[in-house]
C-alpha cells in the first residue's frame, strides 16, 4: 500500500514568471528571455565559445555572458532579434487581432524548432 503525498499548497503560475513576480514590463522581458534562449541554443548547437559569439553579434564578450546570464536590460528586443539574424535566423512578425475584444493582445514568441 502505497500512501499519497500531499502537495504543498501553491499557486499555478500565469506562464510568465516576471508577470507573477509582479514585475513591470512582464511580456518584454519574457520575450527577452526567449529571445536570449534561443541565441544560447544556437550558440551550443554550433559549439561557439562566448568570444566568437560576441564577434558575430557585435557585442563584447562581457556584455553577452552578462546577458546570457540573465541581464536582459543589456539588450532591446530589436537587438536581440538582430543577433538571432547573425546566426541565419530569420525573425517574423505577425500581427492579428487578439481573440477576445475589449483585452489587451500579448506578445509570444513562437520558435519554429
Amino acid at each position: 500500500m502505497s500512501a499519497k503525498k500531499k502537495v504543498p499548497a501553491h499557486t499555478k503560475g500565469s506562464g510568465n514568471i516576471f508577470a507573477d513576480l509582479g514585475l513591470p514590463n512582464a511580456e518584454e522581458h519574457q520575450l527577452k528571455a526567449a529571445l536570449v534562449a534561443q541565441l544560447k541554443r544556437l550558440m551550443a548547437e554550433r559549439e561557439l565559445t562566448q568570444t566568437e559569439a560576441a564577434k558575430l553579434v557585435e557585442m563584447k564578450q562581457p556584455d553577452l555572458s552578462k546577458l546570457l546570464r540573465g541581464h536582459l536590460k543589456l539588450a532591446s528586443v530589436e537587438k536581440l532579434m538582430r543577433m538571432l539574424t547573425a546566426f541565419d535566423q530569420d525573425v517574423e512578425i505577425r500581427l492579428k487581432p487578439h481573440r477576445k475584444r475589449g483585452e489587451a493582445g500579448r506578445i509570444t514568441l513562437v520558435s519554429a524548432v
